[in-house]
């Protein structure tokens, strides 16, 4: 049975820091991505950074260079979410997901097959 369980979310006033985890299980860690993702209240859900967790190659959406950092833990089958200089607009329901390899955009949500029950991260101003 896949699982992916998040932690670490919170509230933090804005420039704070916060690091999210994600630990999977169930199945082939090393021959997914693993994706980070936000949906804020009235928005669609919009990929944030994504890391391949066979090789280490990392992607990051433009808002989010520079800030955000995804790293993994391979041993624990776990990926990180480091974030940075938060800010308002950050707030959002955050989730990890994982999916294969497969063409076109690396932050589709639609090519991502498992996803974790999301955590809610609050940035104030």
């Amino acid at each position: 049975q896949v699982q992916l369980v998040e932690s670490g979310g919170g509230s933090v006033q804005a420039g704070g820091s916060l690091r999210l985890s994600c630990a999977a299980s169930g199945y082939t860690y090393s021959r997914y991505y693993m994706g980070w993702f936000r949906q804020a209240p009235g928005k669609e859900r919009e990929g944030v950074a994504t890391i391949y967790a066979g090789g280490g190659w990392t992607y990051y959406v433009d808002s989010v260079k520079g800030r955000f950092t995804i790293s993994q833990d391979n041993a624990k089958n776990t990926v990180y979410l480091q974030m940075n200089s938060l800010k308002p607009e950050d707030t959002a329901m955050y989730y990890c997901a994982a999916g294969p390899r497969t063409s076109g955009y690396v932050l589709d949500p639609t090519k991502y097959n498992y996803w974790g029950q999301g955590i809610l991260v609050t940035v104030s101003s």
